[in-house]
This record gives structure tokens, C-alpha cells and sequence, in this order.
């Protein structure tokens, strides 16, 4: 196949949501849909034996939520799929922040019973900013949740982004009988499958059929035939290249566990959602279709494979083929850089290819070289914008409770810190060390992990720290007396820059008075 057929195969997606609105069960169904697994895990659930394919990291399982972004990739329809889950914990949000830049669209989940939520409405401002198409899955129907329509003005009001329903529920709770779908204008009643798939479909060409009425009941019948009506009286028909701007989002209906609607809307997005897109470098716009590979680094993770200490990067490709044992130009770097292990997800479970295309995720091993927001390219020297690195919210200090251990404190905590789960700071006065997260969970999680990954055991105590601000100068004998007279309070981060630890708002306000020379800075990235 040629590279620009190989890119309309394409389409790379994120799942988001409010925790427990069932992003990872949809995600669970959709690789269902797809044959890349038999059958579906539960989330949490004594009854099924199978965790669920996305949470694989043993805290996922015990604690029945998403801590990492997970990638897999499936085919369906020969359409390749590229689908991360997000986690929707807001403690994890910059992981799901940086996600959103390596995607072309979005799938959101909304909780029919709890509508729109705070963390949905945090990650909808995510896509506003880059105009990423969304699909909104409307969740649980299997539950006695809200009215439709009124579920379709909170999305609009609340997200600021206009609707167009693409399927209908008939019914809700304990009298759900199935989805119309107003796109292809058939109605599909399934029967409730919580784990496989069942093939017992009705098609219905015409709504006037009176074999509806026997199947689904007169009032029901009666009850779809005049919310249809409506819908198409009251919406405009539905507009693709509206949708691909970010101005529109279609809406579907159904329930993940069940298995109900989730097969529309796969059918749905393959046919409308968008193929890789263009990509932003300090240099100029790099399109899917030019024949020299780039492509760059959005998440890196240590120990996927507990049996083998690794660090896997992942890549997205932005444009030509990528190709194994290849060297490439890595821009931040001091010399090029060839893979001679590259992998695409299963989750966890990975295989080796020789080649991929724009819109793909890879794995790359790594020993240490890629960081998040590095460029790989094949010559070119440019850097693709806008991966965030936010100033933390919550200080705490690394107490090492075994001393000896230290060597595997230092270097779990260098590679978790890589993998941007928190940020470290080192203080130059007394080498203390200072860890610095958006939430609260990751310091759990960093716990957890430090202690059965790398068998290091440590406390973490509350500091009194108001912000982390990275200060630069450009003359350098006024940042060296600065350092000295403040040198308390300054560390270095992971990259060895300079940052300064205000205590408080006002004390701040007071530094930044006293020394306007010196720039104070919120995020990495400046």
C-alpha cells in the first residue's frame, strides 16, 4: 500500500471522561467489537475473572481505576484503529493532558444518571484549544438515568459545543429495549451480553413496519416514532466537515456493559472521524503525507514488564514511515538513535514490527536517552509544540525508610520521574529530596510502585510549599547572587534547572518585588 492510502486506514482516538462514567469498559467493548479480544473484563466485579485489558498495572486492579494512559491498536472493518485510555482521575491529568496531543479525535463518556461532570468539562477545555473533533457517548442506559433532551442541553450548555444525535434510546433502566440509529436509519435491539458478542439483530428499514410494534410494544413504538420525528424537525441535518472543525458533536447512546450502541457508533466514527492531521513545530506545519519520517514522544513508561526493568517511549508518527534499525535524529540529543525493538500495544501485550505509518503509536525500548516532548526525525532539526509541564500542586518530602536501599531509591525515583507521574526537587542545601504532584493518589501510587518495582521503601512528610517557579536571568552575576542569598530555597528539578521554592503567596509576591531582575516562571517550558 502506498503511504497516502495507509493514512486514510488510520484513525487515532482518545477516551475521556469523569472516573467511573465507563471510559474503560467502553474501551473493553470497542477492542471486544473489534475481535482484538474474546471476551470483555470487568473494572471491578467479583463474578468475572478477567480484569479489564487497559488496567494492567497491579494498583489498577486493586484500586479499580485508571492510573496511566493505555495504548492499543486493533483493526476493524480494515479500518486500523489507534485507541488510548485515559485515565479520568483528575490527580492524573497531565497524563491525560499530553495524551490529547498525540490524538486526531475524541471519544467522550457521559454518565446518563450523573450528566456532564467537573473533570469532563476540564478535559472538553483541552480539545477547545486544538478544535479536536468530539464523539459523545452517552453512558448506562441500563440505569434509570436523566431525560435524553435534557441531557443533550446540558452537554451543549455546559461544554459549550452545539449536538446533533446520531442514535436514539428507546426506553431507560429496566424498560431499555435498544437503539434506533438515526444515521443509517436501522434499529438494532440487542439482547444484554455483559462479556460476549451476540449476533441477534433487527433491521429495520422503515419505522412504519408494524412488526416494530410487536417487537418492541405499541407505546414504545409509538413513543420512537415521534422523538425521531422531532429530532429531525429540530437538528439540521448532520455536517462531516462541521464535526472535523470541533463545531459539532455527534451524539450516540447505550450501554457499555451491555453491549448496547457501542457497535453504532464504532460503525459511526470509522466512516467520519478524521485521518492523522497536520502537527505544529517551532519550524513550520509538518503534514502526514511528506515522505520523511517525525514524530515525538508523549509518554514514557518504566517496568511494563515487571520480569524485565524497561522503559518504553511512546511515539507518535506525524508523518512518513517509520521504519526499525533505522537511525533517526533525535533533535535534544547528541548523536542519532536507531530501535532495533519497536512495538505496537495490546495494552500490555506488545509485538514487534518492522514498519508504521502516521497515526500509529509505537513503543520504543529505551535506556534513558528519550524524555516526553522529544522529536524524532529523519535529519530535519525542529521540535513539535505545545506537551505541558505544569507547576505541581502539593509538596511532600521523600523520607527513605531502608538506607539500605538508597541506590534503588535513586533510581526508581529518576525513572518514575521520567515518566512525568510527579515532579522532583532536589534542594541544593542538604540534598533534600521534594516530591511535587497535581493530586493527592500519586503519591500512593509513587509509594506503591517504588516499593514493588524497585523494592524501595519510603514516607512521604507534608511540606509547607506554596509553588515551584523555574527561574532563568539573563545576566548570569545577578542569578549567582540571587542563588546565594536565597539558597534555602533553591533546587534543581530532573534536568538539572533551577527552581525556587516560594512558601507562600505574599513571600513570593515580596522575591519577585525585591528581585525584578530575575524571571519566575510556571511551567518547564520556557
Amino acid at each position: 500500500m502506498s503511504l497516502t492510502e495507509e493514512i486514510k486506514k488510520r484513525r487515532t482516538f482518545a477516551i475521556i471522561a469523569h472516573p467511573d462514567a465507563g471510559k474503560t469498559t467502553l474501551t473493553e467493548k470497542l477492542l471486544l467489537f473489534g475481535g482484538a479480544i474474546q471476551t470483555a473484563g470487568a473494572v471491578k466485579s467479583n463474578k468475572i475473572d478477567t480484569a479489564t485489558k487497559s488496567d494492567w498495572m497491579e494498583i489498577e486492579k486493586q484500586r479499580g481505576i485508571s492510573v496511566a494512559t493505555s495504548v492499543m491498536g486493533f483493526e476493524y472493518k480494515d479500518v486500523k484503529i489507534n485507541l488510548l485510555d485515559t485515565p479520568g482521575h483528575q490527580d492524573f491529568a497531565e497524563d491525560t493532558y499530553r495524551t490529547l496531543t498525540a490524538v486526531d479525535s475524541v471519544i467522550m463518556v457521559i454518565d446518563c444518571v450523573k450528566g456532564v461532570e467537573i473533570q469532563t468539562e476540564k478535559l472538553m477545555e483541552v480539545c477547545r484549544m486544538r478544535n479536536t473533533p468530539v464523539i459523545c457517548f452517552i453512558n448506562k442506559l441500563d440505569r434509570e438515568g436523566r431525560d435524553p433532551y435534557d441531557l443533550l442541553d446540558e452537554v451543549e450548555e455546559k461544554l459549550n459545543i452545539k449536538v446533533r444525535p446520531l442514535s436514539w434510546p428507546i426506553g431507560m433502566g429496566k424498560g431499555f429495549k435498544g437503539v434506533y440509529n438515526l444515521y443509517e436509519k436501522k434499529l438494532n435491539l440487542f439482547t444484554p451480553s455483559q462479556r460476549k458478542l451476540s449476533d441477534d439483530r433487527q433491521v429495520f428499514e422503515n419505522l412504519d413496519d408494524p412488526q416494530l410494534d410487536a417487537l418492541i410494544g405499541p407505546g414504545n413504538a409509538a413513543q420512537l416514532r415521534e422523538d425521531v420525528d422531532l429530532i429531525e424537525g429540530v437538528y439540521p441535518d448532520f455536517d462531516v466537515n462541521e464535526y472535523l472543525e470541533g463545531k459539532i458533536a455527534p451524539v450516540f447512546f447505550g450501554s457499555a456493559v451491555n453491549n448496547f450502541g457501542v457497535n453504532e457508533m464504532l460503525d459511526t466514527f470509522i466512516k467520519i472521524a478524521p485521518t492523522p492531521k497536520s502537527r505544529d513545530t517551532d519550524m513550520r506545519e509538518v503534514k502526514p503525507e511528506e515522505s520523511k519520517f517525525s514524530g515525538f514522544v508523549f509518554k514514557i513508561h518504566a517496568n511494563m514488564d515487571p520480569n524485565h526493568r524497561n522503559r518504553i517511549a511512546f511515539l507518535r508518527i506525524c508523518s512518513g514511515k517509520f521504519e526499525r534499525n533505522k537511525p533517526y535524529n533525535h533533535v535534544r540529543g547528541p548523536k542519532p538513535l536507531r530501535f532495533s525493538n519497536v512495538t505496537q500495544f495490546m495494552a500490555q501485550d506488545k509485538e514487534i514490527i518492522d514498519e508504521a505509518f502516521p497515526g500509529d503509536i509505537v513503543g520504543l525500548y529505551d535506556t534513558g536517552n528519550l524524555k516526553i516532548g522529544d522529536t524524532l526525525t529523519e535529519g530535519e532539526n525542529m521540535v513539535f509544540t505545545g506537551i505541558p509541564s505544569f507547576s505541581p500542586e502539593i509538596f511532600r518530602e521523600v523520607v527513605n525508610k531502608d538506607a539500605m536501599k538508597t541506590k534503588q531509591l535513586e533510581k526508581g525515583l529518576k525513572q518514575l520521574m521520567e515518566e512525568g507521574v510527579a515532579q522532583l526537587f532536589t534542594f541544593e542545601m542538604g540534598q533534600r529530596k521534594v516530591v511535587g504532584t497535581v493530586g493527592q493518589l500519586q503519591f500512593e501510587v509513587i509509594q506503591f510502585r517504588l516499593k514493588n518495582e524497585y523494592n524501595a521503601t519510603v514516607e512521604f512528610h507534608p511540606m509547607n510549599l506554596y509553588k515551584a517557579c523555574w527561574i532563568s536571568c539573563t545576566d548570569k552575576k545577578q542569578l549567582d547572587e540571587f542563588v546565594r542569598s536565597k539558597n534555602r530555597y533553591i533546587a534543581r528539578d530532573k534536568d538539572d534547572k533551577l527552581v525556587f521554592m516560594a512558601e507562600s503567596k505574599s513571600w513570593l509576591q515580596m522575591v519577585q518585588d525585591n528581585y525584578p531582575e530575575i524571571e519566575f516562571h510556571f511551567t518547564s517550558e520556557f
